[in-house]
Parts: structure tokens; sequence; C-alpha cells
């Protein structure tokens, strides 16, 4: 380029080159080829381009500004401010607006107010109010409750800022709306009012100033407009748009959907730090189809599943997919043995081992048979030991083939103490009398199945308590054998909460359980019989998953105490629809939606309707069937 060099010289003297290259569409171009000059004008072409800043590539090439709008690039943008609050503003009530379809800037100014200003002025104001009713008073009007009201929210005020629970603040809050007309422009806005206008929130638009408007929701974070509104900490919390939590992992099984925000919800109750899970709902909320649901989708991540179902709710289940249901009652053909001795795990010697058999079946004994006296106590914890040494079973037996003994000879060595006349009388109501057999028999089932159901609605309300305990003894013994992925389901679990030996067994599977990882779950409808237990509280504080599902009234205020729950909350549980809730996992908490293929339908539902119309159209299947074989 020796002639830009010469020309550069020449048209220039005293002036650098980048002087001189500003200049050169200006200068005398006599004397250079049409080639020169093309290269001349390619060269001025890509100087420029490297000079131009950046304001010059984000800035619009028009900007009309009209009393109520600014037309921008050809859009046209209007702003709103909010003005006017309600006396009380529920958490995320900008949500709706945050969450619109629309191309919106919205920008929050936040200024803090010094307590002690402030304090002063509540104080005058607190003065003002209280000499207005006097005087109001003394003239023999009536009262006045918006005076009152007013009071009673500032003398509020001023304890709270005394004691330095809320702070002031000073809030602007700004909306800029964006639409490719004046015609769309006006019926956004209006919508966008009308949702304000909805929670008792009220807005004005930025008449005569919508530059100011304009550049107050701009990134630069300059408030034009300068349109506040007083407020303390609480209702200013809740202006804050991000109101939805999310729960959705890369691992896991999905629960259901979030309401606030339509994620998943998809979770791992194993990656807890523990893996326990309690369910509060009323008969016909949807705890059942929830469990069930969560069944079938873990058991496709190799999940074993033991169920104890006191209303056979699991049987369709278990048959679909080969599970094993195991039916207990006096007629039946299942029996487990209280007496049956857990396996060695790890350093456990044979004396931990009895010694464990011993102290769990004196829980049960004293289920079985009612209230024990002191003596009593003693003599059952001498005849469980004798118990076992009759069959041989002492801290220096090696457990391998051993028999256990059963709930006759358990009769047999208290009929041979003396002061034992009342237990024995007790014990043979198991062994000789009405519930004679159901735990008077060697143990003859076998857990080597995914899914397994233990069903004990055809037994006496009596023995429910009783089987529950049994149950859960054999399974806890089963569990500590091997370690494997594994969760407990019991349902009703509000039975053993009745009675204090089997709630404390209870918690302690749920506290111990994390070691042997298995998870359990209790589900309860009668909330106040739970958490009335202390144990049942201990349960749910030892439960790191938690679902709450549609609440009775009767038992909300319990359930707010236990969990925390806002006013909001409260209200969403006893106005939720079946299958709607909340759903807790560690600290994080969010409204659910549960939700089931067509497919797992089919296979959880309980509704006796919908559950008549599958036993038809399976009926009518079986009847083509065979027709069809006829032919």
């Amino acid at each position: 380029m020796a002639f830009l060099d010469r020309f550069l010289k020449r048209g220039s003297e005293g002036k650098t080159e980048v002087d001189n290259a500003t200049e050169v569409s200006d200068l005398n171009m006599k004397g250079l080829t049409q080639k020169e000059r093309e290269q001349l004008l390619a060269a001025e072409k890509v100087y420029k381009k490297g000079v131009v800043a950046l304001r010059d590539v984000i800035a619009p090439s028009s900007i009309e500004v009209l009393p109520d709008l600014i037309v921008l690039d050809g859009k046209y943008v209007r702003t709103l401010f909010i003005f006017t609050y309600p006396r009380y503003v529920t958490t995320g009530w900008f949500a709706p607006i945050i969450n619109l379809n629309l191309e919106l800037d919205i920008s929050f100014f936040i200024t803090p107010v010094s307590s002690e200003r402030i304090l002063k002025v509540l104080r005058n104001k607190s003065g003002q109010i209280h000499s207005t009713i006097s005087a109001n008073a003394e003239k023999g009007q009536v009262r006045d409750p918006m005076l009152e009201t007013a009071m009673e929210d500032v003398e509020r005020l001023r304890d709270e800022l005394v004691q330095g629970t809320e702070k002031f603040f000073r809030l602007s809050l700004y909306v800029t709306i964006y639409e490719q007309s004046k015609e769309a422009l006006d019926e956004t806005t209006k919508a966008v009012e009308d949702l304000l206008g909805q929670r008792l929130v009220y807005s004005k638009r930025a008449s005569y100033q919508s530059e100011q408007g304009f550049m107050s929701t701009t990134p630069m974070g300059n408030d034009k407009l300068d349109v506040s509104s007083n407020m303390n900490t609480a209702p200013l919390s809740t202006t804050f748009p991000f109101v939805s939590s999310e729960l959705t992992s890369d691992d896991g099984i999905l629960y259901g959907i979030n309401r606030h925000n339509n994620s998943l919800i998809l979770f791992d109750r194993f990656t807890l730090p523990n893996a326990n899970s309690v369910v509060f709902a009323t008969s016909g909320a949807g705890k059942s189809y929830t469990i069930k649901l969560e069944i079938l989708r873990s058991m496709m991540f190799g999940t074993d599943i033991l169920v104890i179902d006191p209303e056979n709710e699991y049987q369709h289940l278990a048959e679909a997919v080969d599970g094993a249901y195991l039916r207990l009652a006096l007629n039946a053909q299942f029996r487990i043995n209280p007496f049956d001795l857990p396996k060695k795990v790890g350093d456990m010697t044979t004396e931990d081992v009895l010694r464990s058999a011993v102290i769990s079946l004196k829980g049960l004994m004293r289920l079985m048979l009612g209230r024990l006296t002191k003596e009593e106590d003693s003599l059952v914890d001498r005849a469980l030991i004798e118990t076992y040494a009759k069959k041989d079973i002492t801290p220096a037996s090696d457990l391998m083939d051993v028999i256990p003994p059963t709930m006759t000879d358990f009769q047999e060595i208290l009929e041979s103490m003396e002061g034992s006349d009342s237990l024995v009388a007790r014990v043979k109501k198991f062994t000789e009398g009405t519930f004679a057999g159901l735990f008077n028999e060697p143990t003859n089932i076998d857990l080597d199945n995914q899914l397994v159901v233990f069903s004990i609605r055809d037994l006496e309300d009596e023995l429910r308590p009783i089987a529950m305990h049994v149950i859960v003894s054999y399974i806890w013994n089963i569990v500590r054998q091997e370690l494997k992925k594994r969760i407990l389901i019991v349902d009703e679990a509000w039975v053993m909460m009745q009675y204090e030996d089997s709630a404390r067994f209870m918690f302690g599977i749920v506290k111990r359980g994390r070691k042997y990882y298995l998870g359990t779950t209790t589900i309860s409808q009668d909330v106040n019989d739970f958490l009335m237990s202390d144990y049942g509280k201990a349960i749910v504080n030892n439960s790191a998953m938690k679902v709450l599902l549609r609440q009775a009234t009767s038992g909300i205020k319990r359930i707010m105490e236990t969990f925390n729950l806002t006013e909001e909350e409260k209200l969403l549980l006893l106005e939720s629809d079946v299958g709607e809730g909340l759903f807790f996992a560690g600290s994080k908490h969010v409204a659910i939606k549960v939700y089931a293929s067509y497919s797992e339908d089919q296979l959880i539902t309980t509704d006796p309707k919908q559950m008549l119309e599958i036993q038809e159209a399976q009926d009518e299947y079986s009847e083509g069937e065979g027709e069809a074989q006829q032919v």
C-alpha cells in the first residue's frame, strides 16, 4: 500500500497517520487510479469498523418520546409504577406478573431507612391517632375501626423495630411493557393493571415521564421516577420474585409436578441424611395412591419393598408385578414365630443376639399381655431366657442349627414358676384360646421377592397392633442380615403409636435403619393420634422426607405446629384436590401434584368405581378369550 503512504504524507503535513485516515474521504484523490481508490475506501471502512464504540452497537436507531409512551425502534414502550399496597400482602403476590409470557423489564429499588428516624415519626403518628380517638370519644362519636386498626399497626411496628425483628425500607417497583403496536400495548397494560388490582395493588402509568420511566428499568440502576412506598421487612420479602424452589436432580424417581413452576420433582430419598419418610393425609386424599406409585418406580431401580397392608390396598399391585402377597389371619396358612432369632451381624456375639431377642420380646409381651407389674415384668424376663435355654439356646450356643422355641414353650416355663398364674392365663389366649395358632407355630414365610406385602385386614382389631409389631420385628431381623437397598412401608402407622412399647420399637427402627440401607415410610390418616405420641413426633423429626396431602380441619393446627407451615400452606392443604399437597425433602419443600401414566393408574388405583370397571373389563376379556378358544 505504498500509494496510501504517499497519499497520507502528501495530504497532511504535521498530522499523524491516524488523523489522516479519518480525513481520507475529504482529500483530493486526483492522480489515483480507480483500483487505488477502491483499495483506499476499503481500508477506510476497515478502520471505521474498528473504532465503533459499544454504545453505537446497543443504542437504538431512533426514539420518540410521547406523553404516555415512547416508540423505540418501532416498538411501543410504557412504564407502570406501583403506588399503593394493601394492608396485608401474601408471599409471591408478584409471581403472576413475573410469569407472564410477555416482554417485560422490571426494576426494584430498595433503600434502607434508619430505624431511629422511623421510630420518631411513628411516635408522633401514634400520638396524633390517640388524640383523634380521644377527641372523638369526648364528642360522643361512634368509634372508628380504621383509626383503631391504624393505632394497632403503628404500635406493633414500633415494638418490632425496637426489638430489632423488623427493619424499615423504601421500595420503588417499576414495570416496563414492550409491544409491537399501540393497541397491543394498551391491551397488555390493562391486563397487567388488572392482575395487580386483583391483589389490591394499584399502579399508574408514568404519564409525561415516559422517558424517566424507561430509564428507571434499564440496567443502569438509576431511579429516575423516584416513586416509593414505605415497607418493613415482612411485606418487603413478599415482593421477592423468585418464590418457587425446585426439587429436581439427576437421580431418583418422579414423585410429581411442582405446582409453583410445573417443574419435575425428581428425587432419590437415599441421598438425604436418612431415607425415612412420613405421609399424612385424610381418607381419600391419595396417600396410598402416592405410595404405590413410589413403589412401582422404585422397583425399576432395583429397590426391595416391604409393605404392611391393613386394608388389602396393595394386593392388586403385588399380583401385577409377581410380588409375594402374604395374608395373615387366624385361618390363613402363613405364620410368623416371634421367638425367631436374628443372625449374627458383624462382631455380634451369641450373647448380644440373645439379649436383643429378649428385649424385643419383652416389648411384645407387654403388648400381648397388657399392663405388667414389676414382679410380673421380672418373671417374664426370666421366663424368656429360660424358654430359649429349654431349646439349648444360651450365650455359649452356636446358633447355626438351633430350632427357636414357640409361645407354647414360653407358657410351659411360666407354669413352672411360682406367682405366674395371671400371666399363664393371659398367655393361654394365644396358645389354646381364641387367638391360638397365629403366633404359636414356626415361621413359614419367605421374603425372597422384590415386593412383599403383609396383609392384616382379616385380623381382629385387638390383634392388629400385635401383628404389626411381630411383622416389623421379623423384617428388622431379615434387614440386618444382608445390606441391601430396601423400603419398609407401614400403612396406618397410628395403630402402633397407640401403645408405648410398639411406638418405641417403631422409632428404634426408624432411627437405626440408615445403617442397614433401609428407608421406613410411615403412613397415617389420624394425625392427632400419631403426633400426640412423643415417639410419633420423634419419627417425624427423624424422617428427612415428608408428604402432606389434603388435611382435615380437626388436625390442621397440629400439622401447622409440627411442620411450621404458613397460613397460605395451611389453606393449600385444606383445599387441595386428590394427589395434591406439600412435598418436603430435607430443608426444601414445594407444592406437589402427583401424576401417573395410564398403565400405572390401572395398577395402583384405589377408587372402588374405577376398580369395578377394571374388573368388569377383565371379565369381558376372559369371556372373549374362552369363546375364541371354543371356536
